[in-house]
C-alpha cells in the first residue's frame, strides 16, 4: 500500500463472484485462506467491473481450473484499495470454467449448481 492511501480507500468488504459452474471442491480452494491472502497480495487496486482470471490447482494429476472472478460491490462504495485487512465475499453467477479434472475424467468433481458441462 502506497503512503498516498487513506483509510477511506481501503475497501472493508468486496464481494467477489464466481462462475456457477465451478465444483463444490473448486469452491473449496477458491475460499481457502491461502488462496484470498493470495488475491490480496496480487490485487492491490481494485474497482467494481474488474475482471480477475486466476486458476486453481487441481493437485498433482491434473491441469489447472482457470475462471474469471468479477468484482461485483465494494464496502464503502468509492473504495479502491484490497489490503491484508479487507473481507473477501464469494457469490455465484452464471459462467463457465475451463481444464481441471474434467479434462482428465467425465467422473471429475460435480458443480455445485448442476449446470457444469460434460466434456
Amino acid at each position: 500500500m502506497s503512503l498516498e492511501t487513506t483509510t477511506e480507500s481501503v475497501a472493508s468488504t468486496i464481494v467477489v463472484s464466481f462462475p456457477d459452474e465451478l465444483s463444490a471442491w473448486g469452491h473449496d480452494q477458491l475460499t481457502a485462506d491461502r488462496f484470498v491472502n493470495y488475491l490480496k497480495r496480487v490485487h492491490d487496486e481494485v474497482a467494481v467491473g474488474d475482471e480477475w482470471e486466476e486458476f486453481l490447482d487441481v493437485g498433482c494429476c491434473g491441469d489447472s481450473l482457470t475462471l474469471t472472478l468479477r468484482v461485483e460491490d465494494l464496502e464503502p462504495a468509492g473504495a479502491t484499495v484490497l489490503a491484508s485487512e479487507t473481507d473477501l465475499e464469494f457469490v455465484e453467477r452464471e459462467g463457465s470454467v475451463n481444464g481441471g479434472w474434467c479434462v482428465q475424467s467425465k467422473d471429475g468433481p460435480a458443480s455445485s449448481t448442476g449446470t457444469q458441462r460434460k466434456q
